[in-house]
């Protein structure tokens, strides 16, 4: 039964712990200490993530300067529309080719968001088919099947939070340049990071997560109201658009939500994935949402998902997003960035009589293009596979206090339009959305 998990290369015994998750799982205390999050893991996970760095870039650029706002904005938009810098990655040095390696590995496949706001409040659309498209309601009859084959819906409705731990490695596969009459590939930085996450997730919307690799830590999290990220590079800062579940919850984790992201998606047909017959089910985020997204010169043209639900089993097997970012740059000609990301959900376990994917891997690939003048286009592969070694449902003594936002993002007010996004203040004074 053992299976090579991508970049795994050994099949790990201990990786299901979910038969008794009650026994193994000693939650991690999340607390709040001078407006920062610190985490008290037990023993296994002290094992399993390394010590990080934590402060300022090894660049020595401080992001959190006020006179540095404007580049500060820059990167932001960059880290949330696409998450590239807006030139290609030098290679001047081993050490900077490998840290901006990293970035673009934690920007990309850290903690992406779903594409359009769901909440488990809602309920999932009735089987219809009177004057009702087909595609229409051939999607809700898949989800019908998936729901019922992932645990089913009072079995889903019973879980108030979840809990999962798991191992990660990721690789920057091939950077490739293009010009008009040239092309050229860089597969020199093939280097492999390990590390993990923890995610924890509660209704209504709530979700805060911690990814640790190559030694550095990304956090990211939602209390319903607002979901923000934590990086080395830029510190906390909050997400532009309504509120998105986590993307790797998407991944085999949450059935529930899972079902919700697709309750208004069309089935546009069928597709064999690695041998096995999908039905393929698609999902655009909307005008209002793509518009809540967008903010100054960087504008959310597309964001798109689409599931690949297998006819032989119900469950979700394969799940492709796919958002295209229009940056306008002063003076010059938009720049364009094309995001994939193909993820493949394996190993399917039941837990306390849910089916959990317990391995997976995904493949992103990043595509700049629309600079007419220079002529030059990039291409970034990278690669991600994860083992899930932990996961737990009603989790005893978990509470809304464990998904605070930092305390550098201030609510300008307690009435949020989730529609046109958050209104937030930082620390700087500079009024966001």
């Amino acid at each position: 039964m053992d299976k090579k998990h991508g970049l795994f290369s050994k099949s790990n015994s201990r990786r299901s712990r979910s038969k008794s998750p009650v026994r193994s799982v000693s939650p991690i205390i999340i607390r709040r200490r001078k407006g920062r999050y610190v985490t008290q893991p037990d023993r296994h996970m002290s094992e399993m993530l390394a010590p990080v760095r934590e402060g300022p870039d090894p660049d020595g650029e401080d992001s959190g300067s006020s006179g540095d706002y404007s580049r500060f904005e820059r990167r932001w938009y960059n880290w949330m529309k696409c998450q590239l810098p807006v030139a290609p990655p030098s290679v001047s040095s081993s050490s900077d080719f490998k840290r901006t390696d990293l970035r673009l590995l934690l920007g990309v496949l850290g903690a992406p968001l779903g594409p359009v706001h769901v909440s488990a409040l809602d309920l999932l659309p009735h089987l219809s088919i009177k004057n009702t498209p087909m595609e229409t309601s051939s999607a809700q009859y898949i989800l019908q099947q998936y729901t019922a084959a992932s645990g089913g819906q009072k079995l889903h409705s019973s879980v108030q939070n979840g809990y999962v731990m798991g191992r990660i490695r990721t690789m920057a596969s091939e950077f490739e340049t293009g010009s008009k009459g040239s092309k050229s590939k860089n597969n020199s930085s093939k280097s492999v990071e390990s590390g993990g996450f923890v995610l924890w997730h509660m209704n209504p919307d709530m979700w805060y997560m911690e990814l640790v690799l190559g030694g550095s830590k990304v956090l990211a999290g939602c209390d319903g109201k607002l979901v923000w990220r934590h990086t080395p590079w830029l510190g906390p800062h909050a997400a532009k658009g309504p509120v998105r579940p986590l993307r790797r919850a998407l991944q085999g984790l949450d059935p529930r939500t899972t079902a919700y992201m697709f309750a208004n998606a069309r089935c546009i047909g069928e597709k064999k994935i690695d041998g096995e017959d999908c039905f393929i089910l698609k999902l655009c985020a909307d005008p209002a949402t793509l518009k809540a997204r967008s903010e100054g010169a960087s504008e959310t043209i597309r964001h798109t998902l689409f599931g690949y639900f297998s006819q032989k089993t119900g469950l979700l097997v394969h799940l492709e997003d796919s958002q295209l970012t229009r940056i306008q740059n002063n003076g010059g000609e938009a720049v364009y960035w094309e995001t994939t990301i193909n993820s493949y959900l394996e190993d399917y376990k039941p837990v306390e009589g849910i089916m959990i994917a317990h391995s997976g891997r995904s493949v992103a690939t990043l595509l700049r293009f629309g600079d007419m003048s220079s002529g030059h286009n990039t291409k970034t592969t990278m690669q991600e596979a994860w083992v899930i070694d932990e996961i737990a449902f009603n989790v005893p003594g978990l509470s809304i206090d464990c998904f605070i936002p930092p305390s550098e993002l201030r609510f300008d007010s307690h009435v949020e339009d989730l529609s046109q996004g958050p209104k937030i203040r930082t620390l700087h004074g500079h009024k966001n959305g």
